[in-house]
């Protein structure tokens, strides 16, 4: 998995030579701008409520009025390290949430970006169709809103597992790994849909190459401590690196005659 998430980080750098090559830099900007704004509101919108959820799950645990009876400096020690923990855990969930909304806002433009790096590998020029564009956009929705509900599932256990003195000082990481893979998943997916591979498949044939995953994700959370720039280019960056760490995994595959709106024709390796 290792090597896989090696990879994944190297497309991204590839992903950057690729943009600047083909002057795909339309195509990144403004859909990034859009993205960029509503990061900010999102983080905003955070850090306005992030105290009250602390101080909520304290209280209806009956953690807080536990410490207070204890009365241990080292218990209240511990108790402050899970309660960062636990607003880094916070932090996530949101960007989560976000995150997905921005999938399917974004649909139409990270599914047309993901053919045309494909098409440019391939030295040929998909025929563009709003039938396909349709198809892949309701494709990107599904799969956003089940990725978002299995991801809440274990942020949620996560969240309560948090005020446990010391085992929440990883669930961030936990968590953070967690988030990866399923953002990677999303970015990876358009490729799937492409090779005709329906959500079952695609889950599998992702879950067998979860590094890559896990790799195009952390490189786009790590591209958010890059203020404004990291956060207009990350999402677009994500889906090229995607698309061109797939390509060799494809290589192998036997070529299909891609047909908008209909299965492809695979012709057999001889």
């Amino acid at each position: 998995m290792l090597k896989e998430i090696i990879i994944a980080v190297q497309a991204y750098f590839k992903a950057h030579r690729f943009i600047k090559q083909h002057q795909l830099w339309k195509w990144i900007i403004i859909p990034g701008i859009l993205y960029a704004l509503l990061f900010v509101f999102s983080m905003g919108f955070f850090l306005h409520t992030t105290s009250g959820v602390i101080e909520w799950l304290s209280l209806k645990t009956g953690l807080k009025n536990w410490l207070d009876k204890m009365q241990s400096t080292w218990l209240g020690f511990l108790f402050t390290l899970s309660s960062l923990g636990l607003l880094l855990l916070q932090m996530l969930f949101y960007f989560s949430f976000f995150k997905y909304f921005y999938l399917i806002v974004g649909s139409p433009v990270f599914a047309y970006l993901s053919e045309k790096t494909e098409a440019i590998m391939n030295h040929q020029e998909y025929p563009f169709s709003f039938r396909q564009l349709g198809a892949d956009m309701w494709r990107g929705i599904r799969l956003a809103i089940r990725n978002a509900v299995w991801q809440s599932i274990y942020l949620i256990a996560l969240m309560f597992l948090s005020i446990i003195p010391l085992f929440g000082l990883i669930t961030p990481i936990i968590a953070l790994f967690i988030e990866a893979y399923y953002y990677g998943f999303s970015m990876l997916d358009y490729s799937m849909e492409r090779h005709q591979k329906n959500m079952s498949e695609s889950a599998y044939y992702i879950g067998t190459h979860r590094g890559i995953a896990i790799g195009n994700g952390l490189v786009f959370y790590l591209m958010h401590f890059l203020p404004f720039i990291g956060w207009v280019l990350a999402p677009a960056y994500a889906v090229v690196a995607a698309t061109l760490a797939l390509y060799p995994l494809h290589e192998d595959e036997p070529p299909k005659i891609y047909v908008p709106g209909k299965p492809s024709i695979t012709h057999k390796k001889n």
